[in-house]
C-alpha cells in the first residue's frame, strides 16, 4: 500500500484548495500521483483546473534583457538563495542572458559560446564558479522573443538587481505605432503575464494533450450522455478554459472589465496603429523543480555529534 505523506497532502491542498481529507483520499486512489489526484478531484467536482507549474523550489536568478525588437530571458539555478546575492553570480547570469540573446535562446549554443573576456566557454565558466562559490549551478533554460516591427517589452517580478529577479517576462508587440507608447503598453502586458501565467496566446495554441485532458475529465463527469451532447459541453467549456488560461481571453489585470484582446484594441488610439501580441515567455525561478526539504535541526544535531 502506498504511504501518503503529510507534505504530499499539503502540496495537493495548496494546488487545489480542497480539504485535507479529500486530498488524502485522492492521493490514496491514485497511489500518490499528484497530477492524477488533481484529475480525480476535478472529476468529483471538488477542484478547478490546476496548473502544472508546481512549487517553485530551486534557487538562483532569472535574467531578462530587451533591446528594441528582440529580447531574451535565461534561468540559472543554484542550490541556495545566498548565491543570488553574490556579485560574481549576478554578473555571470547577466552575461549568460546577453549570450542567450546572441544565440537565439538556444541553451546548447549559449553553453558552448565563448565567455566574454575569457578563452573558455560559458559551461566552463559555470564550472569555475561552482568551484569558487562552492555550490552546484547550471544554465537551465533560455528563450528569445522577436518582432519584425514593434517592440519587445520586459518585466521583472521580485527584482533582485538590474536585469535580474525571480520571475522574468517578455512580450512581443507587433505594430507600426508610436514606440514609446507601445513599450509602455508592452510593459503592462508583461506585468499581466507575470501575474496570470497564461499557457497560450489563444485556444489554438493550447497543447493537444492539455485539451484531451480537459475532454476526458468532462466525459467522466457526464457519464452516460451521448457523444454529440458531450461535444457541445466541451465546446462550451472551452470558453471558460480560455478565459482562465489563454492570454488574449483573460480578464486584463489593469482593468477587469476588459479582456486583454479588448485592452489591446482600446490602446490602438494612443499607439496610433493596430497592435498585435506575437509572442510571450514567462520564466518563474524553479518552475517544476522540487528541491529536497532539509531538516535544519537534524543537521545541527548531527554536526554537534548528537546522532
Amino acid at each position: 500500500m502506498t504511504v501518503i505523506s503529510a507534505s504530499l497532502v499539503k502540496d495537493l491542498r495548496e494546488r487545489t484548495g480542497v480539504g485535507m481529507m479529500d486530498c488524502k483520499a485522492a492521493l490514496t486512489e491514485t497511489k500518490g500521483d499528484i497530477e492524477a489526484a488533481i484529475d480525480w478531484l476535478r472529476k468529483k467536482g471538488l477542484a478547478k483546473a490546476a496548473k502544472k507549474a508546481g512549487r517553485t523550489a530551486a534557487e538562483g536568478l532569472v535574467g531578462v534583457i530587451a533591446e528594441g525588437r528582440v529580447g531574451a530571458v535565461a534561468e540559472v539555478n543554484s542550490e541556495t538563495d545566498f548565491v543570488a546575492r553574490n556579485d560574481q553570480f549576478q554578473d555571470m547570469v547577466r552575461t549568460i542572458t546577453k549570450l542567450a540573446l546572441a544565440n537565439d535562446g538556444d541553451v546548447a549554443k549559449t553553453s558552448a559560446a565563448t565567455y566574454p573576456g575569457k578563452t573558455i566557454s560559458v559551461d566552463e565558466v559555470i564550472k569555475e564558479t561552482v568551484a569558487t562559490i562552492g555550490e552546484n549551478m547550471n544554465l537551465r533554460r533560455a528563450a528569445v522573443v522577436k518582432v519584425s516591427d514593434g517592440v519587445v517589452a520586459e518585466y521583472l517580478h521580485n527584482k533582485v538587481t538590474d536585469g535580474l529577479g525571480k520571475i522574468g517576462v517578455l512580450v512581443g508587440l507587433e505594430s507600426k505605432g508610436d514606440k514609446p507608447s507601445l513599450f509602455e503598453l508592452g510593459r503592462l502586458m508583461a506585468m499581466h503575464v507575470a501575474a496570470t501565467n497564461p499557457i497560450a496566446l489563444d485556444i489554438t495554441g493550447v497543447p493537444a494533450a492539455v485539451l484531451d485532458r480537459e475532454k476526458n475529465i468532462l466525459a467522466e463527469k457526464n457519464v452516460g450522455k451521448p457523444p454529440q451532447v458531450l461535444e457541445k459541453i466541451f465546446q462550451s467549456s472551452l470558453k471558460s478554459f480560455a478565459k482562465e488560461q489563454c492570454l488574449l481571453d483573460q480578464a486584463y489585470i489593469h482593468d477587469g472589465g476588459k479582456s486583454v484582446a479588448q485592452a489591446l484594441k482600446d490602446a490602438e488610439g494612443k499607439v496610433g496603429a493596430p497592435v498585435k501580441i506575437t509572442g510571450f515567455v514567462r520564466f518563474a525561478l524553479g518552475d517544476g523543480i522540487e528541491k529536497e526539504k532539509d531538516d535544519f535541526a537534524e543537521e545541527v544535531k548531527k554536526a554537534a555529534g548528537g546522532a
